[in-house]
């Protein structure tokens, strides 16, 4: 292989992974269908993507330690402090659910393809699993119900890690139980709990150390990402080392461990193992779909089919009904629940190291797992993909629109713009910890959260259904700043607003709050919080008004000259668009402008 050809493949890779990621998120999408799209066209369509060529013998070693530090990412968020707040529903999901899914898919998968039954009960783990990778672009397309959006969610985070654990202890034991089943069963048992016990001691061991190590400091903070990174690593190698195939379960073990000790704050290196995760999916899954042989997914016959069909309307609802039993869901939920459920990446990645390792040790039929996952992935994803935003709203459990307001804060100011709004039939929440302006705000019929947006009784309770802006219009830039930070996940840096304080603007760089944890100034011109409320209180009201050919943008401008604050701007289609310190819309006919407007000098207001 030429240097040449190396650093095009790298780098088509990186750039293919991109442009799916960038295109999952502007259609809203799950990234895997267009990585999948990607690493097809590349690999056995067009032939430019080679893995093995690329790679050489370093392929699988790769794919091995990605698949280790995907694992890992997924079992820090596994906090066995929140297993009785998840809800009786998913629980059962991700137990009782998912071991009837399990084996569903592996009876069918041994009578409709004649798997043999060890074969078939690991292809039954490996696809049970879902994952939040491709269940939460899911759900910011379809909207669901806070209840159903909810179980799916932690659905998707619990399942993967106990999911991908389960399946590492099936391959375990079908590995030491030996390939000709002529090993003794003896033998075969004492393997499986070498397997688990190097596991489960090299885990609980690498999290323990890497725990006191960051609970008593013992190393500045911007090192800790990179000793949990080589601490991974090293433990993952460490167990293969000493018992063959104890790796996986090694690292799941270990961020179990890490993320639920006390005193050990595993954020920032989630976070960080999150974006690194994202590297890794992205690269592993165009490598992985390159690897795929259509000829033998097309060799699989019709049978395949069934079994896709017998996953998603058998399986899938039969977990569904057994979980929600005497749930409060309505049979509407219910349905929507026993439609959803996406494989992802875990299922991919951990077939294409199983399928590997297995034939070489003797399972001819171990390959057909690979084509057998990425089937049941490209089925569930596509058609969930396709008609979930449909059926949600054929169901009617569909949340309406993110077209509203959060607003924060319920001072005279707030009031004004969230009454604004509401008269133009857009949905707006204030908040505020001031019990004064909260009654003020209900006086004038406006929906209140009394008490902090960032408070944990917040995180529970605040109803963001049908908000998708944020308006931080609080006295306090402090306030305003941690609402900005706060739900920046839940918005996006581009539908977050705020108000500077008159202070704040004075202040040199070394003390003001980094843009970084601030929106974008709300407005224009751009004002602070205090120049707009002194405006209200000497009389300025807000003003909607229609422009048209004779009273154009231009016309408007000259009309209320530095008078008029614009703050929204509604085009002739419905769509709104918040003023801000840089106009980015042009102002038409059949617009309509919502601006604070002062009363001309010597009149009254």
């Amino acid at each position: 292989m030429s240097e040449t050809y190396f650093l095009l493949g790298v780098g088509g890779i990186g750039i293919a992974s991109l442009f799916s990621q960038w295109l999952a998120w502007r259609l809203r999408l799950p990234a895997i269908l267009f990585l999948l799209l990607c690493g097809i066209l590349a690999g056995p369509v067009l032939g430019l993507l080679n893995p093995e060529a690329l790679f050489g013998p370093l392929l699988f070693p790769l794919v091995s330690l990605s698949v280790a530090l995907i694992l890992f990412e997924g079992s820090l968020t596994l906090h066995l402090s929140e297993w009785r707040e998840i809800g009786t529903v998913v629980r059962r999901l991700v137990t009782l659910g998912a071991l009837t899914t399990g084996a569903i898919i592996a009876s069918a998968s041994h009578y409709l393809l004649d798997l043999p039954w060890d074969l078939a009960v690991l292809f039954g783990t490996l696809t049970l699993v879902t994952g939040p990778t491709v269940i939460v672009p899911m759900l910011r397309v379809m909207r669901p119900s806070p209840s159903v959006a909810n179980i799916l969610r932690w659905e998707g985070i619990v399942i993967d890690p106990l999911g991908a654990l389960l399946a590492v202890v099936v391959y375990s034991f079908i590995v030491s139980s030996g390939s000709d089943g002529g090993v003794p069963i003896n033998e075969s048992l004492l393997t499986f709990a070498k397997v688990i016990g190097c596991g489960l001691i090299l885990g609980v061991s690498g999290g323990w150390l890497l725990g006191v190590a960051m609970r008593r400091h013992w190393l500045p903070e911007y090192l800790e990402n990179l000793a949990a990174l080589a601490t991974v690593l090293g433990i993952f190698i460490s167990a293969n080392l000493l018992v063959h195939e104890s790796g996986l379960l090694a690292v799941t073990i270990m961020g179990m461990w890490l993320a639920n000790m006390r005193g050990v704050d595993v954020r920032h290196i989630l976070h960080f193992k999150e974006n690194l995760s994202v590297l890794l999916i992205s690269g592993l899954f165009i490598l992985l779909a390159a690897r795929l042989d259509l000829k033998a997914l097309l060799a699989l016959g019709p049978a395949t089919l069934v079994l896709l069909a017998v996953i998603q309307f058998i399986a899938r609802p039969l977990s569904v009904a057994l979980s929600t039993a005497g749930s409060s869901l309505s049979w509407r939920e219910r349905s929507l629940l026993a439609w959803i459920a996406p494989r992802g990446i875990v299922a991919a990645a951990v077939s294409a190291i199983f399928a590997e390792r297995m034939v070489h040790l003797g399972f001819e039929q171990a390959q057909l797992l690979v084509p057998l996952t990425f089937l049941v992935i490209i089925g569930t994803v596509v058609l969930q993909s396709a008609t979930a935003r449909p059926l949600a709203r054929a169901l009617k459990v569909s949340e309406p629109s993110p077209r509203g307001f959060l607003i924060i804060g319920a001072n005279p100011l707030a009031r004004a713009v969230g009454k604004a709004l509401q008269e133009r039939g857009n949905r707006v929440l204030l908040t505020d910890s001031s019990w004064e302006n909260i009654s003020a705000a209900r006086m004038d019929n406006l929906p209140t959260y009394f008490g902090n947006p960032a408070s944990q009784h917040a995180d529970a309770h605040l109803d963001l259904i049908g908000l998708g802006q944020l308006l931080a219009l609080s006295a306090s830039s402090e306030q305003n700043s941690l609402a900005c930070t706060r739900f920046r996940p839940d918005f996006g840096k581009a539908n977050l607003y705020y108000l500077p304080s008159q202070r704040e603007q004075r202040m040199s760089e070394k003390h003001r709050i980094s843009d970084e944890h601030r929106g974008q100034p709300f407005g224009y011109p751009q004002r602070s919080y205090g120049q707009l409320a002194s405006l209200l209180a000497r009389g300025a009201e807000i003003h909607c008004t229609t422009l048209s050919s004779n009273f154009s943008w231009d016309a408007y401008q000259a009309l209320h000259g530095a008078r008029a604050t614009l703050l929204l701007g509604f085009d002739p289609h419905g769509r709104f668009h918040v003023a801000s310190e840089n106009l980015t819309f042009s102002p038409g006919p059949d617009w309509i402008l919502m601006a604070l407007i002062e009363p001309e000098e010597g009149k009254c207001p």
